[in-house]
């Protein structure tokens, strides 16, 4: 809207110096106010209105490296049909009534086109070469902006790369005291360790490796079974090979997560969570299920849905028209299903 106002307000000020150049400028010359004076009235309009078409409308509409013929033919219909009205409007009005003794020429007159067409491009060219000198100036603007804005984005990446390598140093050390007294809890900072690294670094590519995403989802498992103990009872099926298979990262684990927060937290038995997986050449198929106890499905009515539909969107994006997902809930399971085209 601000770029709009300021458009009409340099347009504004440019036809109104003109008009006063028509008039006073023009006028002056041979002592023809009232004669300029009309002429600017009826002909810089034309003049506007021809700017318009050709610098905002034509050169907006069609590309000139892949519309060249389309482009060029309009301009040129343009200036024929406007020269022709301007012609019309001095010949059969201007002339006769202000300025009579100029009538010497026939109507279509070469010479006087060819002046009403320099005239009439002298002054859209030089429109538009203050409109694309405007846009050229915000341009550069914008690209200093956006260079700036690169630059902080950058710094702040090298910021954000040395307290993740801080952190991995840490929990390596840690790691390595821990082995000696406990090697369980040992574990358990490896899991962590290679949690933190998936999430920052592989979880930015466009597509991983399904087996990376499925070690990254056990030591997800592995972190909550730290809290959770005995209580769960997790199984991860594959029952066809997946080493052709590529996924975006991240995608299993809202669904697992979802599991976790709707399934095993509130459990007061033992809660279970099953991941089945099968994959052919084309496709690859997730069947992630939990157990559901009464007092928990309308909690999840409640409170749930947000990762799931997150997902979802994140799926339309990424696969448009070309997955299935599929939610069952019954009185004791929710079961996701999701189907996706494998990409290669």
């Amino acid at each position: 809207m601000k770029e709009r106002l300021n458009t009409l307000g340099f347009s504004i000020i440019f036809w109104t110096l003109y008009f006063l150049y028509e008039w006073l400028g023009r006028g002056a010359l041979i002592d023809q106010y009232l004669f300029y004076f009309v002429r600017s009235c009826l002909i810089v309009p034309v003049y506007i209105v021809v700017s318009l078409l050709s610098v905002h409308f034509i050169v907006g509409k069609f590309n000139f490296k892949t519309q060249k013929t389309a482009f060029w033919v309009s301009q040129i219909l343009v200036a024929i049909v406007f020269v022709m009205l301007i012609r019309t409007v001095s010949y059969f009005y201007l002339y006769p009534n202000y300025y009579p003794r100029v009538i010497k020429d026939p109507y279509i007159f070469l010479p006087k086109l060819l002046i009403e067409f320099v005239n009439l491009y002298l002054m859209v060219s030089l429109y538009g070469l203050f409109v694309f000198m405007k846009s050229w100036y915000r341009q550069q603007q914008l690209l200093q902006e956006l260079s700036k804005e690169k630059i902080a984005a950058e710094l702040e990446l090298l910021k954000s790369q040395v307290q993740p390598h801080f952190i991995f140093n840490m929990l390596n050390n840690i790691y390595s005291g821990a082995f000696k007294t406990s090697p369980e809890t040992a574990q358990q900072i490896m899991k962590l360790s290679n949690f933190i690294e998936y999430s920052l670094y592989d979880s930015k590519r466009d597509l991983v490796p399904l087996q990376q995403e499925l070690d990254y989802l056990k030591n997800y498992v592995g972190l909550q079974k730290i809290r959770i103990g005995d209580k769960l009872d997790f199984s991860l099926n594959v029952f066809d090979s997946i080493e052709h298979v590529n996924i975006p990262p991240m995608l299993l684990l809202p669904l697992v997560e979802n599991c976790f927060k709707h399934g095993v937290q509130n459990a007061i038995h033992t809660a279970w969570v099953r991941i089945d997986i099968t994959a052919n050449k084309k496709e690859v198929v997730f069947k992630i299920e939990n157990n559901l106890e009464r007092n928990q499905t309308h909690a999840k009515m409640q409170n749930g849905g947000l990762g799931l539909e997150n997902v979802k969107r994140r799926l339309e994006l990424i696969y448009p028209n070309a997955f299935d997902f599929k939610i069952f809930e019954e009185e004791s399971s929710f079961l996701v299903v999701l189907k996706i085209p494998i990409v290669k």
